[in-house]
């Protein structure tokens, strides 16, 4: 398995993962319209090319098999909020007392801000449920962050991360029926698709600016607040183990958590390394790493058993075709796994 920038002959099996996702409801990672997927991936081959700003930057990425079957897809925005404003809830607390009537009373209130402007967001990670096995996951989400450490100029000083909330069994959000659709004409399923063609911003706008009473909700909206989804489970799970937390902001439609950290406090940033690649054969103890071939345009990323000896990663002959990488070859590299740090030092 490799992880590679997308490319325009790849907006078919886009278009098919986009299908695919859709057979679950709330998930809006790429519209299921050929013409928008397609201009996404050209601009993502323009932001590779480095003929963007950072505030139109989209990094869209693949995840490839050995017969090149696109199986996944994961994307990096170099900044939000610089071209449109980008809308999240911070929960928070009014406290609101009557001294003479010994009543005291402190009530969770919803604010609109815009206070993650300009920082970098990991999203649209999507993997096909037939692959969601072995180190494929990981390997498809934590790429990002290896290529955010190699090109570190490129990104803001935080990476921020918006998860989908929870939904019932329709895929209707109790969030959005108790808040969102008292201010349109439309159902969350139209108001995702919407927002999966680049209009979210649009629909924001309309949002009151008064800060929102959590109380005034519905119960079953109370209790989705800054829960995620189970089928996102495994992702937050992800970014936490990576140094990710969830602060307080939620996402204006369905109350998912929006969590975030600082670029040079993440584990796959931090404990990176550049080392010269050697061909050789890995024991079978030996740890998962991450590899990156640190280039842009041909960026390849993979996961595979590697030995750190000194300066030198020691990888098998198909890991290093995989990168497109020769003997000698640099090379930034991390464990794929936190627990596997002192046993790939060993």
């Amino acid at each position: 398995m490799i992880v590679r920038p997308a490319t325009i002959t790849d907006t078919p099996a886009l278009l098919a993962l986009a299908l695919a996702e859709r057979a679950g409801p709330g998930f809006c990672t790429l519209p299921t319209n050929e013409e928008h997927v397609a201009h996404r991936v050209r601009w993502a081959q323009r932001t590779f090319a480095e003929q963007v700003e950072r505030s139109d930057a989209d990094y869209l990425f693949v995840l490839e098999d050995d017969d090149q079957q696109v199986l996944g897809v994961s994307a990096l925005s170099g900044a939000v909020g610089l071209r449109e404003p980008w809308y999240n809830y911070r929960v928070g607390v009014s406290v609101r007392s009557a001294p003479d009537l010994g009543i005291a009373r402190q009530i969770p209130t919803l604010f609109l801000n815009n206070e993650m402007t300009g920082q970098s967001e990991v999203c649209s990670l999507f993997l096909r449920h037939d692959q969601r096995h072995g180190h494929n996951g990981r390997l498809l989400s934590l790429s990002r962050l290896l290529f955010v450490a190699e090109f570190r100029h490129l990104f803001g000083d935080k990476l921020i991360a918006e998860l989908r909330g929870r939904a019932d069994a329709q895929g209707c959000s109790p969030f959005w029926d108790s808040l969102g659709r008292h201010f349109f004409q439309m159902d969350f399923h139209q108001a995702n698709h919407l927002a999966g063609l680049g209009n979210k911003a649009s629909i924001a706008e309309l949002m009151p600016r008064q800060p929102l009473y959590t109380c005034l909700l519905s119960e079953q909206a109370q209790a989705v607040i800054g829960k995620t989804h189970p089928h996102s489970e495994a992702a937050l799970k992800i970014l936490r183990a990576e140094g990710f937390a969830h602060k307080g902001y939620i996402d204006i439609f369905d109350g998912g958590p929006v969590v975030e950290a600082q670029v040079s406090k993440i584990r796959a940033v931090r404990d990176s390394q550049t080392l010269s690649l050697s061909i050789g054969t890995p024991d079978e103890q030996a740890p998962v790493w991450l590899l990156h071939n640190r280039r842009m345009e041909n960026c390849r990323m993979t996961a595979a058993q590697a030995r750190q000896i000194g300066s030198h990663l020691v990888v098998d002959r198909l890991t290093a075709r995989r990168l497109q990488l020769q003997p000698g070859n640099s090379v930034r590299a991390v464990p794929l796994l936190a627990a596997q740090r002192q046993a790939a030092a060993a």
